[in-house]
């Protein structure tokens, strides 16, 4: 499969389903799972970002820290469920984008140790605030698959504009990081 088709492919996976133009169709959750990261800048940022980030990586770096994200957003979603809340919550997922947008446009590459540390703890504050606005009637299940599902297409989106864009092309990358960063300040500031 070519990129075009992969890209489109992917394109029509995330569109939001605009049949259900009101309440009662979604009782799995699913289609709220999808749109939630989709629907909210500090989200889709940060997601990217984390697929941006570990596409400039070396060796296992490369998929440690998206599956590291996955995981602990999960796990931080399950405890969101249960009314787990965190404190500085919002300030957190706006603290995300910061680091994460920042450490693209730096292409940092730190200890393996000290970047699946920082993913992972990333990946709590949004896993939590996704579990705490869990949509009514919807299962957490289902819910919880969407958001999973949203969130590694959109960390495979970023990885794959830094792995299949010519070299020329990195600068730009690290610009998309800047302008993160950015958006991760007018965040914390809002």
């Amino acid at each position: 499969m070519n990129v075009q088709k992969a890209v489109s492919v992917l394109a029509l996976l995330l569109v939001p389903a605009m049949a259900f133009a009101h309440p009662g169709h979604d009782e799995s959750g699913l289609i709220a799972g999808i749109s939630h990261p989709l629907g909210g800048l500090d989200h889709l940022l940060a997601m990217v970002a984390v697929g941006l980030w570990a596409a400039q990586q070396k060796g296992a770096a490369r998929w440690v820290l998206p599956c590291t994200f996955v995981g602990t957003m999960l796990i931080g979603g399950l405890l969101g469920f249960e009314g787990m809340d965190l404190p500085g919550l919002e300030s957190g997922i706006a603290a995300s984008v910061f680091a994460l947008g920042l450490a693209v446009a730096l292409a940092v590459r730190p200890p393996l140790f000290m970047a699946v540390t920082a993913t992972a703890l990333f990946a709590m504050f949004h896993g939590v605030a996704h579990g705490l606005e869990l949509p009514e009637m919807s299962s957490p299940w289902g819910y919880a698959a969407g958001f999973v599902a949203a969130t590694a297409a959109l960390h495979a989106a970023g990885y794959a504009l830094v792995r299949f864009l010519p070299t020329a092309a990195a600068p730009l990358v690290r610009v998309a990081g800047a302008l993160a960063a950015a958006a991760g300040v007018w965040l914390f500031a809002g």
